[in-house]
């Protein structure tokens, strides 16, 4: 994620960052969410289910803000999406990929019950946008082992695009 490094951007790449985002979620192929403050006043965070690991399955990845992690927004975060992969859309599996250096993001998947798989080696960007600089720990929770995890209890309202409740 590049552009959260160069944060804040110019309102005129934020509004064709943002753009691009919309694009790829109305077409399937890669779904960004932001993470607000409570009373919508900032925006905290990032997440996204994303298409790259292949057929039936989503990636989680997710950000927040400095000032606002130790919170649980991550953590809460991810395990919305994960049930929305496996419940709402079906996915068989749902990836984390963590840079083995980020304490904070490997606790996320380790607290919600994803089953750490290995270490690929520089598969992640580093922070300035340079490819293949950081290994990864990957982290996988399968459809079937998602009624025994803390996944399972979060809460979860979902709406479509109309607004309408998503049962």
């Amino acid at each position: 994620m590049p552009w959260a490094h160069e944060a804040p951007l110019p309102l005129e790449q934020t509004v064709e960052l943002l753009r691009g985002f919309r694009g790829a979620f109305d077409l399937g192929r890669d779904y960004v969410y932001g993470i607000l403050a409570r009373d919508e006043s900032e925006a905290v965070g990032g997440s996204g289910l994303h298409t790259r690991v292949g057929a039936e399955a989503f990636e989680i990845g997710y950000w927040i803000r400095a000032s606002r992690s130790g919170e649980g927004l991550g953590t809460e975060a991810t395990a919305a999406l994960a049930r929305v992969g496996i419940e709402l859309c079906g996915a068989g599996r749902i990836e984390i990929r963590v840079d083995p250096e980020n304490a904070a993001s490997l606790a996320i998947p380790r607290k919600l019950g994803f089953t750490e798989e290995g270490r690929l080696r520089r598969v992640l960007h580093g922070a300035e946008g340079t490819p293949h600089l950081r290994d990864a720990v990957v982290f996988a929770l399968l459809a079937d082992e998602l009624a025994g995890t803390p996944v399972a209890s979060v809460p979860l309202e979902a709406f479509d695009a109309t607004g309408a409740r998503v049962p």
